[in-house]
């Protein structure tokens, strides 16, 4: 099984995915219909289409998106380019990315001359998924900056035909989707506490652009003709059908507004009743895992990713914690009471600086010593016991 989180995960991935011809898409709208139901379009990764099954239970979102994204790059590579070359695949994704250049983004200045190509490849999809360098805050933040990803897979395919990144596109598309987000909200007959985080969720994600606030008067004027291939019209008016979902109702201005997008962009009305139905089903069946569907209880939310993500954390690291622990009898003790009763204040601050010496130890759980890990402590303090149950005990009965 591949880890995105350590280093050759790629190589692995390759390995162990034995791809064929035979199981790739040949044709854009199976390939766009696999990347959507994913979540990738949206902006709210659950899975990957792979050949083999991937376990993904215990990994963080950011590890899914990673594989996700290099997975959706690979399967676009084979589409335009009619190779399934793993190796061939590697050396045009880090070529377009050391083309891309997005104003901010100096990830190849931290890429060593030594490393491999799919090495560095592992670099920049690191970079590429990753919103905030501290768990706090990244677990604070309530809105998917990740939101315009398929960014880069339609920027690659132009690489691949063009053998280079036509001039000033990037910018372009995302300045079009943000313009078609505002004229879609501008449409809702129904206005929600979810349209100006939509609209912060996108500005938050832009990289080749200035936000502009300045309205757009109409699609007339995007000059949508600059879209020529299939995937951008879909991405489009998928996009502004998540602007517009509603719990699951549309209203005929609405519809109207995606009809008349999709006739702008030359795509036919039986997409766009399909985008409608698959937005819908999508938001319905995983709002409650979006975050920025969650932010009217941000407090709750980030208990529950902070949470989760110090049990994966425990549990990676469950064999070396149990070792570093056992070696200190007051520590297993105070561990065992605080499951049983409030521990007083000198009790809590023994705990506390001796776990912090552990997990000095333990190089995966050092985030507990940035600023701000001490407020993840507690869930720690909480979850050793649950995980660790007779280690425990055994030292209670002792007593």
């Amino acid at each position: 099984m591949i880890n995105p989180s350590a280093s050759g995960w790629i190589d692995k991935f390759f390995i162990e995915q034995k791809i064929l011809e035979k199981t790739v898409s040949k044709t854009t709208d199976t390939f766009y219909q696999k990347v959507r139901e994913t979540g990738f379009i949206y902006g709210h990764i659950i899975t990957f289409d792979t050949v083999n099954t991937i376990e993904t239970k215990g990994w963080f979102k950011e590890e899914i998106s990673k594989v996700a994204l290099l997975n959706t790059l690979y399967n676009i590579f084979c589409l335009t380019n009619n190779d399934i070359s793993s190796e061939n695949f590697i050396k045009q994704a880090v070529a377009f990315y050391n083309e891309m250049h997005p104003q901010g983004f100096n990830i190849f200045k931290k890429i060593l001359p030594k490393n491999s190509i799919s090495l560095t490849l592992e670099k920049i999809i690191d970079e590429r998924v990753q919103t905030n360098e501290s768990i706090i805050s990244k677990n604070f933040s309530h809105l998917v900056t990740n939101a315009l990803l398929f960014i880069d897979v339609l920027a690659f395919r132009q690489y691949l035909v063009h053998d280079a990144i036509p001039e000033k596109y990037l910018k372009r598309i995302e300045e079009t989707i943000v313009n078609i987000v505002t004229l879609a909200l501008k449409t809702k007959s129904k206005k929600s506490q979810y349209d100006d985080l939509l609209i912060k969720l996108f500005e938050a994600s832009i990289r080749y652009s200035k936000f502009s606030k300045v309205a757009v008067q109409s699609l007339e004027t995007l000059q949508l003709e600059y879209f020529t291939n299939e995937l951008e019209k879909y991405y489009l008016i998928d996009i502004a059908g998540m602007a517009l979902w509603s719990d699951g109702e549309i209203e005929n201005n609405e519809a109207y507004f995606l009809h008349s997008l999709a006739e702008n962009l030359l795509v036919p009305d039986i997409f766009v009743i399909q985008s409608i139905n698959s937005t819908n089903e999508f938001i319905t069946k995983h709002k409650k895992d979006i975050p920025y569907f969650n932010y009217s209880n941000p407090v709750k939310h980030f208990y529950d990713q902070t949470t989760q993500s110090v049990v994966t954390l425990i549990s990676r690291n469950k064999n070396r914690l149990i070792k570093e622990i056992v070696q200190s009898k007051e520590l297993m003790v105070l561990l065992a009471h605080s499951t049983r009763r409030d521990l007083d204040e000198k009790e809590k601050k023994k705990v506390k600086k001796q776990l912090l010496e552990i997990c000095k130890t333990i190089p995966s759980l050092t985030i507990f010593l940035l600023p701000g890990g001490s407020l993840l402590l507690p869930i720690l303090i909480k979850f050793i016991p649950t995980l660790l149950p007779s280690a425990f005990n055994e030292n209670l009965d002792l007593e």
